[in-house]
């Protein structure tokens, strides 16, 4: 049974920064996607970032050169460094998995190709 735990989520102001993790376990695949999502009040999920098993990684264009998403495997642990916030940034953030040998491009920034999530951090940038 896999099992992912976010945490990390908290209030920060306009330009300030964060760091989510997702505590990973359950995961035995050699071969797998990790990626962040989130969802604001009123609006559609959205991909953020993904990373893959060999470590390639795509964003969002919403988010590139401010957010940066690594991941420790000794630790099974995903993280999202956010930096340079921004008010749109306030969302619920969820931390996603599924097995899969190739993990790069947009259709990794679909959550419905995901099939395990987290509960979700809240994330919340006042201007």
């Amino acid at each position: 049974q896999v099992q992912l735990v976010e945490s990390g989520g908290g209030s920060v102001q306009a330009g300030g920064s964060l760091k989510l993790s997702c505590a990973a376990s359950g995961y035995t695949y050699t071969n797998y996607c990790m990626g962040w999502f989130r969802q604001a009040p009123g609006k559609e999920r959205e991909g953020v970032a993904t990373i893959g098993s060999a470590g390639a990684t795509t964003y969002a264009d919403s988010v590139k050169g401010r957010f940066t998403i690594s991941k420790d495997n000794a630790k099974n642990t995903l993280y999202l460094q956010m930096n340079s916030l921004k008010p749109e940034d306030t969302a619920m953030y969820f931390c996603a998995a599924e097995r899969a040998r190739y993990c790069s491009g947009a259709y990794w920034l679909i959550g419905t190709n995901f099939g395990y999530w987290g509960q979700g951090t809240q994330v919340t940038v006042s201007s």
